[in-house]
């Protein structure tokens, strides 16, 4: 037996205890890759129908379905929708015109193997002068 034959017959297995050893750090990485979109989307949506129910609530709307269908889930009875503020029934002479503000949360639950898996809540607010 050759000294080069007998170096690989002692690093038989080696590669498999390297991947035992890196896979797991991996697999983490990429579902911290993966949820880090998905939250990234989540947010970007709540804001987005903020903003479209306080645009909704200035135009004397429905403010809760046009912030709901402005996300574009299965599901937007997930989305909580708030109004904080309204516009009057008439207008109002001031300096300052009213606004249409309107909240949204969503919990949003992400998971990452072998680290956590947890709830965090999103939020946003969209405000929006009355009358267009």
């Amino acid at each position: 037996m050759s000294r080069m034959q007998h170096r690989r017959s002692g690093e038989r297995g080696a590669a498999a205890v390297e991947l035992a050893l890196v896979l797991p750090i991996l697999v983490m990485i990429f579902f911290g890759i993966t949820e880090f979109g998905r939250g990234y989307a989540a947010k970007t949506a709540v804001t987005s129908a903020a903003r479209e129910g306080a645009r909704a609530m200035a135009l004397n709307s429905d403010h809760v379905k046009a912030a709901r269908d402005a996300t574009g889930w299965s599901d937007p009875t997930a989305l909580a929708v708030t109004a904080v503020s309204s516009c009057p029934a008439q207008p109002v002479a001031s300096p300052t015109p009213p606004t249409a503000t309107v909240r949204t949360s969503y919990a949003f639950t992400y998971r990452i193997p072998f680290v956590k898996t947890a709830t965090i809540t999103l939020t946003s607010q969209g405000s929006m002068r009355c009358g267009g």
